[in-house]
């Protein structure tokens, strides 16, 4: 099979557009058409044909619809049973086997390139699209350009157009084949386009690489993408564990890790009662519902979904639906009753450790690191075990204060 990797030529153009150009403020659709100038300028120094730069930037528009979506984030703020409840569902468990079964030769040569298991790319194809069936429908061209003009994220975004014009310059992409996510993401799994251009896989041999429509050049390019991000082949990444009525709940945190013979000596055992094995392995205990709630040791290959996607409800989400699709069995959801809290109960606790003095991060209703660091912080300040998950307890505590 013939295969052609495009990436290390990629070269980003660092500066981009001066800060005097790119001093707008958030949602002021007022000096746009003036900030395309200055992309146009910004795109071509980076290496963008003329002709591509002027064609795109002289047709897109301002959309604030894209903003809205960007400022709401609430799919993340669902609680880890029900956003993997709602995520890996039977249709998805169904359909992922299938593929498995069906791509097997592919996914086993893929493998003994990359170092990636089937299982973990599949996953990553069901969750992004379905499969390839949910692509999006957007047109990115004019999403990228007004995330690029927002004054949140724009030199993120700028980057991204600069790279979604150099794959019109390099022939992969016609314009109107431009078509992905409301954010910019391509493909059936959702690639960035700069990511589209670095890591992306000609492995169909057929001069292009197309994420949209040719299986081999997704699951060749989501490896390839997966192994920069550090994936050590024939490794672990995530394992579900039990753990018992008392531990140093401080500890089971994702940035603290341990040898797995010291889980094992704090009474962690694989689910189902078998002990860990007494090694140094590096792991990190991870309760997405507190200690009443399912319990994972994440492995250093659990990296590898961090930097794919900051949520932690994502991440664990994906890493178990991997290993679902190796054959682990359906997670043990803990104890009746755990609290699960909506976007604006949320955003009250966010609010009551803030006023506290507590870094929560955005005020935004997600449980993020930030959040969850200051939730543990509260629980040892109360002397509540602090597994970094909040209770009733704890808001009430807050409440009192």
């Amino acid at each position: 099979m013939s295969k052609k990797l495009y990436g290390a030529a990629f070269l980003l153009f660092a500066a981009f557009i001066p800060a005097a150009a790119n001093a707008q403020q958030c949602e002021d659709s007022r000096g746009f058409k003036s900030w395309l100038g200055d992309m146009e300028q910004a795109a071509t120094s980076a290496g963008v044909s003329e002709p591509t730069a002027s064609r795109i930037l002289n047709s897109v528009s301002y959309d604030r619809s894209i903003i809205r979506r960007d400022r709401s984030r609430a799919v993340f703020a669902q609680s880890f049973l029900k956003f993997s409840g709602r995520m890996i569902s039977a249709n998805r468990m169904k359909v992922g086997a299938a593929r498995l079964k069906k791509y097997a030769k592919l996914f086993n040569q893929i493998e003994r390139e990359y170092g990636v298991p089937g299982p973990v790319m599949t996953a990553f194809w069901g969750l992004e699209t379905d499969f390839g069936a949910n692509t999006g429908d957007s047109p990115i061209l004019g999403a990228l350009a007004t995330l690029a003009y927002d004054c949140r994220r724009s030199e993120m975004f700028q980057e991204q157009l600069i790279a979604a014009m150099k794959l019109i310059d390099r022939g992969d992409l016609s314009r109107k084949q431009m078509i992905g996510a409301w954010a910019g993401e391509l493909g059936q799994t959702q690639f960035l386009p700069s990511h589209y251009l670095e890591f992306g896989v000609d492995y169909d041999g057929d001069g292009h690489v197309d994420l949209r429509k040719s299986v081999p050049d997704v699951m060749a390019s989501t490896a390839n993408l997966i192994r920069h991000y550090g994936w050590r082949a024939g490794e672990p990444w995530l394992q579900e564990v039990s753990v018992p009525g008392e531990l140093p709940w401080e500890e089971a945190d994702l940035t603290i890790r341990h040898p797995r013979a010291k889980w094992a000596a704090w009474g962690v055992r694989i689910r189902g009662g078998k002990s860990l094995p007494a090694d140094n392995v590096p792991t990190a205990l991870i309760l997405p519902m507190g200690r009443k709630g399912p319990a994972f040791l994440a492995y250093p290959n659990f990296d590898v979904y961090t930097q794919w996607n900051q949520s932690l409800i994502y991440t664990t989400t994906a890493a178990y639906y991997a290993t679902r699709l190796a054959g682990a069995p359906r997670y043990d959801r803990g104890e009746a009753g755990i609290p699960e809290y909506d976007l604006k109960t949320t955003i009250k606790l966010q609010e009551l450790l803030s006023r506290e003095g507590y870094d929560v991060g955005d005020i935004d209703g997600i449980m993020g690191a930030k959040t969850r660091k200051a939730v543990r912080e509260a629980q040892q300040k109360y002397g509540l075990p602090a597994d970094s998950y909040p209770t009733n307890d704890l808001f009430r505590r807050l409440r009192g204060s």
